[in-house]
């Protein structure tokens, strides 16, 4: 993918895995029925990221199994406020919404390229947050508004490390950005009163080249 993308292209993932277990009923929209699933997408390092994805029944085989199974998406980066059950106030989730997905034989996956998969383009909506880790590596936190559709927008959070993380640091809110990189999971222990010491897994982008909009990529 490429930050030279048109203008009207500002939120595009590609990337394949393995489905964790089979598809559960998300919700219905105007007849048109949702499934989620999780994808695990390998990383260089043997282990993997665990991706929320969500996929039209038009898109699926109602009739398949897909646990177990390596399938290629292409779709958009979501943000979505889902409510729990149990909870009172609502909670920030991202997703794969998927707009084509193929099954892949296992054979094959290695064949297809996973350097960027996710490209967006957007605002930023807080200002970045620079920082050094214990290890002294540099880190800078950002948060993108990315507009969808109708006047809706996505708030992806991004992560940048080394040379990029003294880039965005100088980046201002308001800026707008564009965004190559690797989505990714990471686990934390809660420290939230009713959910303290429960594990919680977040999504969020890994970025490996960053700009801001029409300029060269870093």
């Amino acid at each position: 993918m490429s930050g030279n993308l048109p203008n009207a292209t500002k939120n595009l993932v590609s990337v394949v895995g393995k489905i964790d277990r089979e598809f559960g009923f998300s919700h219905e929209y105007y007849g048109e029925g949702f499934y989620k699933a999780n994808l695990l997408v390998d990383r260089l390092n043997e282990t993997n990221d665990r991706i929320p994805v969500i996929v039209s029944d038009r898109l699926l085989d109602m009739d398949s199994c897909y646990a177990g199974k390596y399938i290629f998406l292409d779709g958009e980066f979501r943000s979505y406020n889902i409510k729990e059950e149990d909870q009172a106030s609502k909670k920030h989730q991202l997703m794969v919404f998927a707009h084509e997905i193929r099954i892949v034989p296992g054979d094959e996956v290695k064949k297809i390229s996973r350097d960027y998969n996710i490209y967006i383009e957007g605002f930023l909506c807080r200002q970045p947050v620079h920082r050094v880790t214990p290890q002294g590596r540099e880190i800078t936190e950002l948060m993108i508004s990315v507009q969808r559709r109708y006047g809706k927008s996505d708030y992806i959070p991004c992560i940048c490390w080394g040379r990029n993380a003294r880039y965005a640091a100088g980046f201002h809110m308001g800026d707008r950005i564009s965004v190559n990189g690797r989505i990714q999971s990471r686990d934390y222990v809660s420290h939230v009163r009713e959910k303290e010491g429960e594990k919680v897994t977040v999504n969020e982008v890994s970025v490996k080249r960053i700009s801001r909009a029409d300029t060269d990529d870093q």
